[in-house]
């Protein structure tokens, strides 16, 4: 990645890597949003199913393919060093790390699901579908993991456009498979929302497939021979990316799992809450994937300026990346006031579940500020290498503030469900300050390290 000299020079530069990781993202995120949609489609009871398997399955993936973000700043450090033979050996063991993290997330999820489904007490179509859900969409974890790790890898040389591109590639093939195995068409058998657990399945070994293609095929990726040497799993390679990786991933496992444990405790509601909570949920966790973006983008350019020791640079991005991420959060937020009837009648055509997910998703604006915020600051702060503080923070912020505020509200106030939401974006609230200070802190330790 070339130094950029000038403010201006630095938004282009990061607007380059930034779209691409929008595109790849919202593509990823879309096969979620049609498992969600169009499950909609056939019964709020489909609907609901695939609204509380994803809410198991989302915070458990992205907690742990966290742990694999580690490979973008290692590898964004090691290329502004110059260390580029170094590279292969951090792929290679990513590639195992993934594997043993997809066994042991397959035998666990053997042993927990049906408990965890039946403290839910769902009702029996609900608990069927959810739980079919799960176990079809577990056929695709490994291709999933090692597609994280070789996308890190692929973000870290700042070719973002080529992870763009295979995410566009997978988009029709999960819409049509989604459509054959849902409603059944073309002889397939209909499974409704069951079906969007294969779909998904199938799509992740088609995204791993390419991404090896182009890995070991395509320029710049293939003379760095990732799969020509054979490397020795290393218990020295997996310290250092788990040094990194567990407390991205436990951030981001505490961020996402407290939106799941809402949706457990929204269980208590009729099936039309819990459709229509995940449905404003849905649109909501969407466009998250704005910041979500920048944050990605952040921790790309900050690991190649703070490895080449431009340490003012990596400053400078910080605040680039915050000022994009507040501009687009109040876009998305008075598209979510002015559009949420058609936002709404996106997921359902039930008249009760399009009423209700209005009133959610009024709720969701407040979402948007907090978000803008803290997300880019914790790609900032990956970028860094500075991780500890940051999981500790998503503990306090969302954990220790934010649910329970919500329980309470929930609880012994009139809010009811609405109470959850309120607790949510306190605890996002919380987090951005603590995550605001955090960075003046390490940004202020770098610039007196070169004075």
């Amino acid at each position: 990645m070339k130094e950029a000299s000038t403010n201006k020079e630095k938004i282009i530069t990061l607007l380059k890597i930034l779209f691409p990781v929008l595109i790849t993202q919202l593509g990823l995120y879309s096969m979620n949003f049609f498992d969600t949609t169009m499950s909609g489609k056939v019964h709020p009871n489909d609907l609901a199913g695939v609204a509380i398997g994803s809410s198991l399955w989302v915070p458990v993936y992205t907690g742990l393919s966290g742990i694999l973000l580690a490979i973008t700043p290692i590898v964004a450090q090691l290329m502004g060093a110059n260390k580029k033979n170094d590279v292969p050996n951090v792929v290679i063991q990513g590639l195992y790390l993934s594997i043993c993290i997809s066994v042991v997330v397959i035998i666990i999820g053997l042993f927990t699901v049906d408990p965890i489904l039946h403290m839910m007490n769902l009702e029996a179509e609900v608990y069927s579908i959810a739980k079919g859900y799960l176990i079809a969409l577990s056929f695709g974890i490994f291709p999933l993991f090692l597609y994280a790790v070789i996308r890190c890898f692929i973000d870290a040389l700042g070719f973002t456009r080529v992870t763009m591109f295979i995410t566009l590639a997978s988009l029709p093939i999960n819409f049509i498979l989604n459509s054959l195995f849902i409603f059944g068409k073309l002889g397939f058998p209909k499974l409704g929302g069951i079906g969007a657990g294969v779909a998904s399945a199938i799509t992740y070994w088609c995204i791993a497939f390419i991404a090896i293609i182009i890995v070991v095929k395509k320029h710049p990726f293939k003379k760095f021979n990732i799969f020509n040497t054979f490397y020795r799993a290393s218990i020295k390679a997996w310290k250092e990316i788990l040094i990194i990786g567990i407390p991205v991933g436990l951030a981001i496992f505490f961020e996402t799992s407290i939106f799941a444990a809402v949706t457990l405790f929204m269980s208590q509601f009729n099936t039309i809450t819990i459709a229509s909570h995940q449905a404003a949920m849905n649109f909501a966790s969407f466009l998250y994937m704005l910041p979500l973006s920048i944050s990605t983008a952040l921790t790309i350019v900050i690991g190649h300026e703070v490895g080449a020791k431009r340490f003012q640079h990596a400053k400078q991005y910080s605040y680039i990346g915050i000022g994009m991420a507040l501009s687009l959060s109040l876009i998305s937020a008075a598209f979510i006031y002015f559009f949420r009837s058609q936002v709404a009648s996106i997921y359902t055509s039930d008249i009760h579940v399009l009423k209700l997910t209005q009133e959610f998703l009024i709720y969701a604006i407040f979402f948007q500020l907090s978000d803008a915020i803290a997300a880019p600051i914790q790609g900032a702060l990956r970028g860094y290498k500075d991780v500890n503080m940051t999981f500790m923070m998503a503990l306090i912020s969302y954990w220790i503030i934010g649910l329970p505020f919500g329980i309470f509200l929930a609880k012994f106030s009139s809010l009811d469900a609405f109470g959850y939401w309120i607790g949510l974006i306190t605890g996002l609230a919380a987090g951005a300050i603590c995550l605001s200070i955090r960075l003046r802190i390490i940004q202020k330790r770098y610039s007196l390290s070169i004075t």
